[in-house]
């Protein structure tokens, strides 16, 4: 059984209260049917499992304000557009992480529109297992500039698993921790889940599962509270998977009360602006979870499951009640050391935000030119991909992070020999891919174009890469005014024979030249039955020794230089023939003379 938290404020009737809020407006929310025939169809969803897929580990317990955020034109918002109400500065969701909520439920909707899955739910579980990726400090991809790390899944107090990942996700070589913004345990996000395979999730189109990355764990959080063919319009549902994400009451009212709150509206905010929980740890023993205590409640149990001595803060060890200098009232702003005004203080008006406006988003990503790509193997494309992002009216959307995948079915690179890049749009909204240069295989393929941080439906660039033309010569000359002589039953000395191709007194490197043995008829040259002759290289056995008289697959190096293979002769003597020529028409023809044996 996971580990639970009791909130030191706000409890009795109060929290009674507030739980009967949130579920009043949970109800009033749903769908109309959504607890009717169609959501009895689906299959039951299944028990929790023994071991919560974020280990029991510790989570944030502030609740929201009690004033809500103000919805667009005074109706609740249903998170089918923009979230644009303003009210508390907790309604303010840093720009990528709100961006992955509503990627990953809008990627679900699409897999599995039965779930209902909606975006404020993702939020709600990110606000208390992470603080939204403490407030938003993640990068342009959605990676935390730090690993968010729970504490030592040892058995006190939490689950005990020992390491499951060699420290690949969480550092630890002896206990798994929670990791990410959505706090996975690394053994679910590998090897739990869906057939063992692990609720790990691509969520940004890398190719990579990574639980540090915002728009990857969200996306498998989406699926996993969705799991057993669960509606989540249906309370039963909705409340099993939150259970399932970490058994216990306390967790359960905290992220409802959350995800009510975000279902009224919210606002985006940038990066690493979001707002931290005001509460911190102390006398915490045991968490050296790399900053995730930072802000977190304490859990209520010592090591080994004894109740927890250690001092609360603000000095008061009584729980339920708070220390000096730590009364609350949620909505209430903190000063920046975040202690709470006490009678007698004289506190400064509180200064509202100033709004910040709401940010365009592309609704569509464009291709710039009706044509495909073109590059012959092993050159440089003339134009890069390019795609232009555009929002519901048709304008540009600039500062969109775009990113262009090359599939594996062509060995065509970015700079770096990447397959993957990542630009952002420029003030016309167009996002340009570096030069792409073709490898050595042929044929059509396509590029997919995606946004990294929106629901932009991905657009495909196609390109096609051309098989070099075949080098030409027009002129062969041997690099040997020598006569070429040799006995009868003997060979010609070794490279006896080398050429030269030009064209346009140019070096013809790469050229196919073909080396025939034939007659002396000056108008129809036809290949010899007898005379000099070549042994095949890669004849074996009693065939090594078989006369071959055509070569093919002879090519000049890098110089335009051929040296022809041994040239042997059979007991005919004379003058013969040897034709060198190429597909595009050069032609040489040189002489072998061939002495009788001495004394015959």
């Amino acid at each position: 059984m996971a580990a639970t938290f009791r909130r030191r404020l706000q409890r009795g009737a109060a929290s009674t209260a507030v739980a009967a809020l949130v579920l009043a407006a949970l109800t009033a929310s749903q769908a109309p049917g959504a607890t009717g025939a169609a959501a009895a169809k689906r299959r039951p969803a299944p028990p929790p499992a023994d071991v919560p897929i974020d280990g029991g580990s510790a989570y944030y317990t502030d609740l929201p304000p009690l004033k809500s955020p103000v919805p667009p034109h005074g109706s609740p918002h249903t998170g089918k557009g923009p979230a644009t109400g303003r009210g508390p500065a907790e309604a303010g969701l840093p720009a990528t992480v709100l961006a992955a909520y509503k990627k990953a439920a809008a990627e679900i909707d699409a897999s599995d529109p039965g779930c209902r899955l909606p975006w404020q739910l993702l939020a709600g579980i990110g606000k208390v297992e992470s603080g939204q990726a403490r407030g938003g400090a993640v990068d342009a991809e959605g990676t935390t500039l730090r690993p968010i790390l729970g504490p030592q899944l040892n058995g006190h107090g939490f689950a005990r698993i020992t390491d499951t990942d060699a420290g690949r996700y969480d550092g630890d070589l002896t206990h798994d921790r929670a990791v990410g913004p959505m706090q996975f345990i690394p053994s679910t996000w590998s090897n739990g889940g869906p057939e063992g395979g692990g609720w790990g999730a691509d969520g940004n189109g890398d190719g990579k599962k990574d639980p540090h990355n915002v728009f990857d764990a969200a996306l498998a959080a989406g699926h996993y509270l969705c799991a057993g063919g669960r509606d989540l319009t249906a309370q039963d549902d909705l409340d099993r998977a939150i259970l399932g994400y970490n058994h216990s009451d306390e967790y359960l009212r905290t992220v409802l009360s959350w995800y009510a709150f975000y279902r009224n509206g919210t606002h985006e905010v940038p990066d690493g602006k979001g707002v931290l929980p005001v509460h911190r740890d102390a006398g915490r023993s045991g968490d050296d979870s790399g900053g995730r205590s930072e802000g977190k409640r304490h859990h209520g149990r010592g090591p080994g499951g004894r109740p927890d001595k250690s001092p609360r803060p603000g000095g008061s060890d009584k729980p339920g009640k708070p220390g000096k200098g730590q009364q609350h009232h949620p909505g209430e702003p903190g000063r920046p050391d975040g202690t709470r005004p006490t009678p007698g203080d004289t506190e400064p008006p509180t200064q509202k935000p100033t709004p910040t406006p709401e940010p365009a988003h592309p609704t569509t990503l464009v291709r710039v030119g009706d044509k495909d790509l073109t590059a012959t193997a092993g050159t440089e494309f003339a134009t890069p991909p390019q795609v232009r992002a555009q929002d519901a009216q048709g304008k540009a959307v600039a500062g969109v992070p775009v990113r262009f995948t090359l599939p594996p079915a062509t060995d065509a690179r970015f700079p770096g020999n990447a397959t993957t890049v990542t630009v952002t749009t420029d003030k016309d909204g167009l996002a340009t891919a570096p030069t792409l240069r073709a490898g050595d295989r042929t044929g059509d393929f396509r590029i997919r174009v995606s946004t990294v941080r929106h629901t932009a439906p991905a657009v495909e660039v196609g390109a096609t890469v051309k098989a070099k033309p075949a080098p030409k010569a027009d002129k062969l000359a041997r690099t040997s005014d020598k006569e070429l002589t040799a006995t009868a039953g003997k060979a010609f000395a070794e490279d006896a024979v080398e050429i030269k191709a030009t064209c346009q007194g140019e070096i013809a490197a790469g050229v196919a030249v073909t080396a025939t043995m034939v007659t002396n008829d000056p108008q129809r040259p036809v290949e010899n039955d007898k005379g000099p002759y070549f042994k095949d290289p890669e004849a074996t056995g009693d065939a090594e020794d078989k006369p071959v008289r055509t070569l093919t697959g002879l090519t000049t190096d890098a110089n335009g230089l051929l040296k022809l293979p041994k040239i042997y002769t059979d007991a005919h003597s004379g003058t013969f023939l040897l034709r060198l020529s190429t597909a595009d028409g050069a032609v040489l023809t040189v002489k072998l003379k061939v002495a009788a044996p001495a004394g015959s």
